[in-house]
């Protein structure tokens, strides 16, 4: 994937995950890994953002939270949906049982793919795929909700951008910053799927 960045010259190296006899590898240059790392950072902070202290140690054990509300931020709503769209009462039910264990393995799996960025070529075990897909999921989740792509036209509209000389300003930036996850994690998928077929 050849992209230019933003007050850059040169063109990016990125590689596209592959499977191969090392497993699942690929490459990130380090200008890409830093700009991950802030983006999985930033997914992880709106995440433990209402991660209270001081809460009940029993309830907290158990992974019960009668406290929680549905998250006012759109962005956060997409990350932890309702389950019952015309539901309000149950899917805040299911809600106070279920999103600190949802937003505990969302987060071990930002974590793990921010780890995973201190070396230029990464390789992954099946178990690193796995979450580095959710992590990657995640961040495009968030970026999709922050330029307000609501059906195909939206999302062809950003698609269109691929030049990094393009990046005028905030939206167009992060259209092509949500276009270099999109194809990084279909390539990761990809690479899946081909580990998959490949075992006996």
């Amino acid at each position: 994937m050849a992209t230019k960045h933003p007050g850059r010259a040169a063109v990016s190296v990125a590689k596209a995950f592959k499977y191969g006899l090392k497993g699942i590898s690929g490459y990130l240059e380090p200008a890409e890994r830093d700009l991950l790392r802030g983006l999985l950072d930033d997914v992880i902070s709106m995440l433990e953002s209402d991660i209270r202290e001081n809460e009940d140690p029993l309830a907290a054990l158990i992974g019960l939270d009668m406290d929680v509300k549905q998250p006012s931020d759109r962005a956060l709503l997409r990350l932890l949906p309702n389950v019952m769209k015309d539901d309000a009462d149950g899917s805040l039910e299911f809600r106070q049982l279920t999103e600190r264990s949802v937003r505990e393995s969302k987060i071990g799996a930002l974590r793990a793919a921010a780890l995973g960025l201190d070396k230029n070529e990464l390789v992954l075990t099946p178990e690193d795929a796995t979450r580095w897909s959710m992590a990657l999921n995640d961040v495009r989740l968030v970026l999709a909700e922050r330029l307000d792509i609501r059906d195909e036209a939206d999302a062809e509209h950003i698609h269109s951008m691929q030049d990094w000389s393009q990046a005028e300003d905030v939206e167009s930036y992060l259209a092509l910053v949500y276009n270099f996850t999109t194809w990084l994690q279909e390539s990761l998928v990809q690479a899946m799927m081909a580990a998959r077929g490949a075992k006996p």
